[in-house]
This record gives C-alpha cells, sequence and structure tokens, in this order.
C-alpha cells in the first residue's frame, strides 16, 4: 500500500514538473554540440517517481543536457551496474567517465552544483 501511494504521489510531482519545466538554456549550435559531446560521457541512475531524481532531471532540463537517463529499479541491469561499480543503490547518481576514469556522484544537490558549475 505504501509503495503503490509513494508511485503516485511520485507520479502526480513527475506531471507537475513536466508541465512546469520552463525553458531549456540556448546556446549557438556549435556551443551546443560541445556539451552533447561532454554529456554522452554521463548517465543518470534514477528512478522515474523518485523526487530528488525530478529535481535533478529538471536540472538537467533546463541545462539542456541529453545526459543518458538509466533506470535503477528493481532486477534492471542499471540497478545491478550501479551497486558493482557505484559502490551502493542510491538515486539520483550521476556517472561521469573523464579522462579514463569513472566517477560516481551522489545526492542531488551535489549533481545538480557540479551540472551548473560545469556546464552554465
Amino acid at each position: 500500500m505504501i509503495k503503490l501511494l509513494r508511485n503516485l504521489l511520485g507520479g502526480i510531482i513527475a506531471l507537475a514538473d513536466v508541465l512546469t519545466r520552463g525553458t531549456k538554456q540556448k546556446r549557438s549550435p556549435e556551443q551546443q554540440q560541445a556539451v552533447n559531446i561532454e554529456a554522452n560521457q554521463m548517465a543518470l541512475y534514477q528512478f522515474f517517481a523518485c523526487p530528488f531524481c525530478i529535481k535533478t532531471r529538471r536540472a538537467m532540463y533546463k541545462l539542456n543536457l541529453p545526459i543518458e537517463k538509466r533506470s535503477a529499479s528493481e532486477g534492471s541491469q542499471y540497478r545491478t551496474e550501479l551497486e558493482q561499480q557505484g559502490g551502493k543503490v542510491k538515486v539520483p547518481c550521476l556517472r561521469i567517465e573523464q579522462d579514463g576514469k569513472v566517477q560516481w556522484l551522489y545526492e542531488s544537490s551535489e549533481i545538480i552544483q557540479y551540472l551548473q558549475k560545469r556546464f552554465a
């Protein structure tokens, strides 16, 4: 019952997010292409109805970042990947691959701060 209620509320929050998102950051085509290349080095592990994941996705949308989203729900390959490579199943988690190294960044506020500093 609690899981159903949590998913229902999460769905309502996700819908409200879509309806109130605002506009994406605008860049020149060249700048956006450079951002897209950098964003291809990242992946967001998330649950669809998680409020902290919604907050993180909202920031990604506003910054116009096409970062791959990976569902970490029960039984998914990404959940296993998150646990084995990231060290724990906690979302949101941003996987950042840079210079042959992989960094796992947890906590929505830290992820948003990192993305704003790097892309805003």
